[in-house]
């Protein structure tokens, strides 16, 4: 093998092998000066480095091939970037326990996704909340508009990491997921679109520490936490219990010296008891107030228009398509709904004097207009006016 390749190859074998023991391989590579000369050891040397704990063992011509054989079949949009080597990420680097290299998916160049912009990590419960929702979508949308618009990073889940990753991607912005598979699989299998979509845009990406194979078993979900928060100069906690994947990336980032922030919740919100313990233990700067949040950060948030009256927005959406006494219908229907997020049909039948059919209708077409949004329960909120 040529010499940068061999490097190269030795490098994915270490990650391979020490995946979760991150500090072995940079350990080595900071000793002898280089993963090659980690396999170029023999045995004796081996077993004087690692001392009497056998893990010398593993480094083996096996493990070289295993890499070459990984790094050979990754698909034209994979590739493995080394500790070291051009593309991997500066911020993950200064950590104290970075990968000794990162399974990368995506059309654009490493070099291009990690090149001087700033990462902001967004993260939260799967569960979230209405409220929760619209906060980290505002929030995300907002920074993705900025000057600068930092790439936004999470972790590709259900909840709060896909709401991220597509409020980034409509407001125009990039961002990253960090996967806890291999790189040619996508978990949760809900999210494949999301995915492709994410590979598919300049400047955006899918990746993993985890070789090609690797499955989603709860451990390696931990081992992504890290990732997230290396990444990334500053974490945002969206939503989160007190215990979650969420909370576990935001510590993380404390203790890497990274900025941490938390929207706070309702005290009596489950959901929303992580972020306001975070603040409670002020290791969590809360957001209180999203444009001047964005300004603290170094950014000039966009230009916001005044918001329109969500009745007059929906008047002016149905003035030429419904007659006038349908429009005003539609329109009272709409300020409820604005008025008592997470109403239902039922609630807003009672609240408009109306029966159920004619509330689910009123419903129905405020959400096919894209004016509302329900979740699993059927409960309602605006989301444009």
């Amino acid at each position: 093998m040529e010499n940068a390749y061999e490097e190269h190859v030795c490098l994915c074998a270490l990650q391979n092998l020490f995946g979760f023991e991150p500090k072995i391989p940079l350990a080595l590579i900071d000793r002898l000066g280089s993963a090659a000369a980690v396999f170029s050891l023999d045995h004796d040397s081996l077993r004087e480095i690692f001392g009497p704990y056998g893990k010398q063992d593993l480094i083996t011509k096996q493990a070289l091939d295993d890499a070459d054989r990984i790094l050979s079949t990754l698909s034209p949009d994979c590739r493995f970037i080394g500790f070291g080597e051009s593309g991997y990420p500066a911020l993950l680097a200064d950590c104290p326990d970075p990968p000794a290299g990162l399974y990368y998916r995506s059309t654009s160049p490493p070099e291009m996704v990690f090149r001087d912009l700033e990462a902001i990590a967004v993260v939260g419960t799967r569960n979230c909340s209405s409220y929760g929702y619209d906060m980290c979508d505002k929030v995300v949308r907002t920074l993705a508009g900025s000057s600068r618009s930092p790439l936004i990073v999470s972790g590709l889940a259900l909840g709060i990491d896909g709401i991220a990753h597509r409020a980034a991607l409509e407001a125009g912005g990039t961002t990253v997921g960090v996967m806890a598979t291999g790189i040619e699989s996508v978990y949760p299998s809900r999210h494949e679109e999301l995915a492709q979509r994410i590979v598919q845009t300049p400047g955006c990406a899918l990746v993993t520490d985890y070789p090609p194979g690797t499955q989603p078993l709860a451990i390696h979900f931990l081992r992504r936490n890290r990732i997230i928060a290396g990444l990334s100069r500053a974490t945002i906690l969206a939503e989160s219990r007190i215990r979650g994947g969420g909370m576990m990336t935001a510590r993380l980032a404390a203790s890497y010296d990274r900025e941490v922030f938390a929207i706070p919740g309702n005290i009596d919100c489950a959901q929303s008891q992580g972020c306001n313990l975070l603040i409670r233990e002020k290791l969590a700067e809360p957001i209180t107030d999203i444009g001047e949040f964005v300004l603290s950060l170094g950014y000039a948030p966009p230009r916001l228009q005044t918001a329109r009256d969500v009745e007059e927005a929906v008047r002016e959406a149905f003035r030429k398509e419904l007659p006038q006494e349908q429009v005003e219908e539609l329109a009272r229907a709409a300020a409820l709904v604005k008025r008592r997020r997470d109403i239902t049909a039922e609630e807003l039948a009672r609240a408009a004097g109306t029966d159920y059919a004619r509330a689910a209708a009123l419903l129905g077409r405020l959400e096919a207009a894209g004016f509302a949004r329900a979740d699993l329960l059927g409960r309602y909120r605006i989301v444009r006016q």
